[in-house]
């Protein structure tokens, strides 16, 4: 299949699987942040530290995938993100503030500590770290509404229309909200069952266990209302998640996914949830990208059309494979160093 694939849809899914990585870790760093937010009863303190120990070591490594993302798009797909970049600019520079201020204020936070303010009622670190919660929650909002925006097939060439028609109207709307919903509660989501393998303490692993299926019940709920207002806010997007025919086949496998690791939290395998939890997430997003194939902006620009000439696509893909042959052992030694189990005594 991938021979009879063109250089362009190779860098497109190249795209994608950044995409997707991105979701997996820099999303459950975000969904730590929903459970920071959150945090509460007699355990609210221990919650924090352990979103900020689960997270600290590696969110910055994280944030790679975004900027894959962006260059793959800026090099190989340069009249997409031409118009992505003008016609979203308002939501993608505030989910850009957001990433910065949720990324500094983390770093503020930590440098405070929480014994900074053990006897104020309002310090520092809580400042932050309020800071650093809200962020958290409306970065993936702001990520949603350009996805919505995107699937919606609603974005003009830039020029052709006034302000509020170019600008604005296509990210906000009822299917863009939903869309951004759902991008919240997936990544609280992935973070409670994360969190719940991090959690060494059986109480706190409790916890986030209890957060992990209310996250499922609000993915289910998001996920079925944005498949409703995708009817009517996108329908080329709505038709092609309900009638083409490997849709069937893509809900079966994102609802067995979803059940398997509803069923490992409730039997606390909270290894298998955080498998059947990726895969649940990496279906949903490969699900908007086939429904959306071939056009990276629907309705009128294609992959091939949209794409850079062949002697840039060639460079990029061994650019990857070089950079993959370092990324991906540093990555591995990152986490081995960093989540390696605590020996027990």
């Amino acid at each position: 299949m991938i021979a009879s694939l063109g250089l362009a849809e190779l860098v497109a899914a190249a795209t994608l699987i950044g995409l997707n990585a991105y979701v997996l870790l820099g999303g459950a760093d975000y969904g730590g942040g929903v459970w920071d937010l959150l945090a509460s009863g007699p355990r609210k303190r221990r919650q924090r530290a352990l979103v900020a120990e689960a997270i600290g070591p590696i969110w910055e490594a994280n944030h790679v995938w975004l900027i894959i993302v962006v260059v793959l798009l800026f090099t190989c797909f340069p009249a997409a993100f031409a118009r992505l970049a003008i016609t979203l600019h308002i939501p993608l520079s505030l989910m850009l503030i957001g990433i910065v201020l949720r990324g500094s204020a983390f770093t503020f936070r930590s440098h405070y500590g929480p014994g900074h303010d053990a006897e104020r009622e309002e310090g520092p670190s809580q400042r932050w770290g309020r800071v650093f919660a809200s962020a958290s929650v409306g970065t993936p909002m702001l990520l949603g509404l350009c996805v919505g925006a995107l699937a919606s097939g609603a974005l003009p060439v830039p020029g052709r229309a006034g302000f509020a028609a170019t600008f604005v109207r296509p990210w906000l709307t009822p299917f863009g909200l939903g869309v951004g919903a759902l991008t919240l509660a997936l990544f609280a989501f992935l973070a409670g069952v994360y969190l719940t393998v991090e959690a060494q303490e059986p109480a706190l692993r409790e916890d986030f266990r209890r957060r992990a299926l209310g996250a499922a019940g609000a993915v289910f709920v998001a996920a079925f209302g944005t498949l409703g207002l995708a009817h009517l806010g996108a329908p080329p997007m709505g038709r092609s998640l309900t009638t083409a025919p490997w849709a069937p086949a893509l809900h079966l496998a994102t609802g067995a996914a979803a059940v398997a690791a509803i069923w490992a939290l409730w039997r606390r395998h909270y290894r298998l949830a955080r498998v059947a939890a990726a895969a649940q997430v990496s279906l949903i997003l490969w699900g908007w990208a086939l429904a959306q194939y071939p056009y990276l902006i629907p309705p009128d620009l294609t992959i091939r059309a949209a794409a850079a000439p062949r002697i840039t696509l060639v460079l990029v893909l061994w650019a990857l494979v070089i950079g993959g042959l370092v990324l991906f052992p540093s990555l591995v030694y990152l986490l081995r160093v960093f989540k390696r189990e605590p020996a027990r005594s």
